[in-house]
Formats: C-alpha cells, structure tokens, sequence
C-alpha cells in the first residue's frame, strides 16, 4: 500500500509536467519562489536518491544529482541550460532504483539517515511515508504552479 501510494504521487507530478513546453515547465509564476515544474522534478529526483540510495543502499558518500556544497539550490535554479528530457530520465531512474531497493528490504528494517542536521534511525516504512508526505506537498505546489501557467486545475 505504502509503494502503491507513493506511485501514485509520482504519477500525479509526471501529470502535471504533461503538456507543457520547456518554458512553461522552466516558469517561476511566483515571483518569491524559485519553484517551477522542472524544478520540482529536480528537487524530487535528489530527496529519492537521499532516501533510497544514501539511506537504504548505505550509500552515504553518493553524489547529489543537482544540488552541490556550493549550489545548494541548484535542483531549483539556475535552470536556464536545464535539459528537461535529461532532468525527468534521471527522475525516472532514481524511482526505478527506488522500487528496486525497497523491495530488497522489510519494512521494518532499520537505517541511519540525516535529519535535522543529525543522523537518525529510520525504518523503510518510516522512508516511504515520508516520501509520501514529500511529494504530496510538493504536488500541491505543482498543482498552483500548472494553474498559474496555463489555468489547468486539477479535480
């Protein structure tokens, strides 16, 4: 059920990417946010390869995809050279990793991952909901930002 959720949520932020030219996903329609489509899929490939390859995999030392010490924000901006089929083929991969992974582990089994500045235990069914909880925020943010682009709401 956890998975199947999760899925879900992936799928409803692939939607609301549907349809769009690579401007209208590279759009900032609120002028105090660095959010946009593109970015949101970048910030969502890095938080799966955090939980799912640092985490799961012990895989602590793995590389972030956009974000570096010196650009802490660069899943979500500068996006300008931004290569979407690149960006969302990485997005995809790290869910496929994902799925791969957790399903190699029980969900009750304990990890070490960072919280809050800190290391902490964490179980696969604690990772999956939190994940979840991620995406379930960041595609209330799609869904604002697909309105504000094109005026496609959502039922």
């Amino acid at each position: 059920m956890l998975e199947g959720w999760l899925d879900y949520h992936r799928a409803l932020l692939a939607a609301k990417c549907a349809g769009l030219d690579d401007e209208q996903r590279k759009r900032r329609p609120v002028g105090t946010s660095l959010m946009s489509l593109h970015g949101l899929v970048r910030h969502l490939a890095d938080v799966e390869r955090n939980w799912f390859r640092r985490v799961l995999q012990r895989q602590p030392g793995m590389p972030s995809l956009f974000v570096t010490e010196a650009a802490t924000g660069a899943d979500w901006a500068p996006l300008e050279a931004a290569d979407w089929p690149a960006d969302l083929a990485a997005w995809q991969a790290e869910c496929a990793a994902a799925r791969q992974e957790a399903a190699a582990h029980g969900l009750d089994e304990v990890f070490t991952g960072p919280r809050g500045g800190r290391l902490v235990a964490c179980s696969l069914r604690w990772i999956y909901n939190h994940m979840i909880e991620e995406y379930a925020q960041h595609n209330g943010h799609a869904d604002l930002i697909r309105e504000l682009i094109d005026g496609t709401v959502s039922s």
